[in-house]
């Protein structure tokens, strides 16, 4: 069981990509071959044997890794799992890539692995960070329906089959898009508790395009995905959601603005779930018109 880590980095954290690198070349049995994407940025120094591209321009977060997975072949064939890591993560345990080679193995219709988050000061994991709606034990394991973007690791068979990531979101909603077109092939989603990367707690607001994103990609989610009854009732339920969390004026704002977008601006094919997909997401406690 081959696993390859793709790493995405702005080149702004040289020294917090360096002990992410020594984490994972310092795990457990067979070495995890190891591809960093400079997204818009030069790299800093790396070890040798690491596989490198700079882009000269910041592709968002999906099209790095979709640059990331290419650097391990055509739709990742080099290797059988790709890791997606943050550059600011940390494998705390050396033995996280023996658990996913164990999991992969045991399973053939395990398609992605989600791993637990945890602050590596405090050892808390966030509620949002737990890819399920039951989300008060983070240190239970489950089948989920969508998984974490930068502490995961997916099957490379999975690409051929559901697609990689949609480049066009740049940012937010990227890793439920990849979810449900895997679902929708047949493969399976688990969060695995025992599997941790250590991350610093912060607010996905910070990111400028935050609030316009999660709106836009939420309708081009649905858009590309959902049978066309299903997209008002998904859509209808996060307005109103958003407007219960009661977002600041300008967040209020630019949401309005990316939820419009998202109706205006293409979105890529469309490519709607089979009605037993939507059966399936119900039955592991999340139905997609949440």
């Amino acid at each position: 069981m081959r696993l390859g880590a793709v790493v995405i980095t702005m080149g702004n954290r040289p020294a917090e990509l360096n002990a992410l690198i020594d984490s994972v070349l310092g795990q457990e049995g067979p070495a995890v071959e190891l591809a960093v994407v400079g997204n818009g940025a030069p790299l800093p120094p790396l070890p040798a044997g690491v596989r490198t591209v700079e882009l000269p321009e910041n592709l968002g977060i999906p099209g790095g890794r979709n640059v990331g997975i290419e650097l391990f072949g055509p739709d990742g064939r080099d290797v059988d799992v790709v890791l997606f890591l943050d550059d600011d993560g940390l494998l705390p345990g050396k033995d996280s890539a023996r658990l996913l080679r164990e999991a992969f193995a045991a399973d053939p219709g395990l398609g992605i692995v989600s791993f637990r988050i945890a602050d590596p000061e405090t050892g808390v994991t966030a509620r949002r960070h737990v890819p399920r709606l039951r989300a008060s034990d983070p240190l239970r394991s489950s089948r989920v329906t969508t998984f974490l973007g930068g502490a995961c690791a997916v099957r490379t068979a999975v690409f051929p089959k559901a697609g990689q990531l949609p480049a066009e979101f740049f940012y937010a909603h990227e890793e439920t898009d990849l979810a449900w077109r895997a679902l929708d092939a047949g493969w399976s989603i688990d969060y695995r508790a025992d599997v941790v990367l250590h991350h610093p707690t912060t607010s996905p607001a910070r990111h400028a395009t935050y609030f316009h994103n999660v709106a836009r990609n939420r309708v081009w989610l649905a858009r590309r995905n959902l049978p066309a009854p299903l997209v008002p009732l998904y859509l209808g339920t996060w307005f109103l959601l958003t407007l219960a969390r009661r977002p600041s004026g300008d967040a209020f704002k630019a949401w309005v603005g990316g939820f419009k977008a998202g109706w205006r601006e293409p979105c890529g094919p469309r490519r709607p779930m089979r009605w037993r997909t939507v059966w399936r997401l119900t039955r592991l406690g999340r139905p997609p018109v949440i």
